[in-house]
């Protein structure tokens, strides 16, 4: 038990690590730059399944939220919330939270073999073995990460018409909604794609190996 308390704790700073290093990567687009933090934490949730997938994602959060410089750009503290981006940040976690919960935790595939051998003698052992293609498979996996991803612009959104209105940004023949859709929105729908397409084979590859030893404690 201690084991498997240590190897979470010990993937939840790997995987945050992954994401703050993330922040190096970026990419100045209009008011919203290109960032690949939102899939990096989509991705965490993704692979680790359940509500142990948004841990890194909170754990990056604390770390800017406390002052450490690694939101996008290399920026960090609450000033970062408050900004006009500011909203995309819970959303990481929601959308993580989400991812987790959508895949579920890794799992080890149970397949029977020698079916003859098993009829003639019933009491003989099941074989296990792990099946990443199967846990929770491509179809789960592709629309947990579609899933994380849509819900990360929600509270985004949200905060930047806030702004957009408050800072009298949104040019008066345009809606508030308008002028955030394509601010931040549908500009980056494309390259949201080509992000989530390349992160659905990650997934299932690590997946497939930490489903043997996130269920360490089964029978094998």
């Amino acid at each position: 038990m201690k084991k498997d308390s240590a190897f979470k704790v010990s993937l939840t700073a790997m995987f945050a690590a992954i994401i703050c290093a993330g922040c190096f990567i970026r990419i100045p687009v209009g008011a919203v730059p290109v960032v690949i933090q939102n899939v990096l934490c989509i991705l965490t949730g993704t692979i680790l399944g359940g509500f142990f997938g948004c841990a890194p994602t909170a754990l990056f959060l604390a770390a800017g939220l406390l002052g450490l410089p690694v939101y996008s750009g290399g920026t960090g503290g609450p000033a970062v919330w408050l900004g006009p981006t500011g909203g995309f940040l819970p959303g990481y976690f929601a959308g993580a939270l989400a991812a987790g919960l959508i895949a579920g935790k890794p799992q080890l595939a149970r397949t029977l073999q020698n079916t003859a051998a098993q009829t003639a003698q019933p009491h003989s052992p099941v074989s296990e073995h792990v099946e990443g293609s199967r846990c929770p498979g491509i179809i789960r996996v592709t629309l947990s990460l579609i899933a994380g991803m849509i819900i990360v612009y929600i509270p985004g959104t949200i905060r930047f018409a806030q702004w957009a209105l408050a800072s009298s940004k949104v040019p008066a023949d345009r809606s508030a909604f308008s002028f955030t859709m394509a601010s931040c929105v549908l500009p980056y729908i494309p390259g949201d794609i080509i992000k989530t397409a390349a992160a659905v084979p990650v997934a299932l590859a690590v997946r497939k190996v930490l489903a043997r030893y996130l269920n360490s404690g089964i029978k094998k």
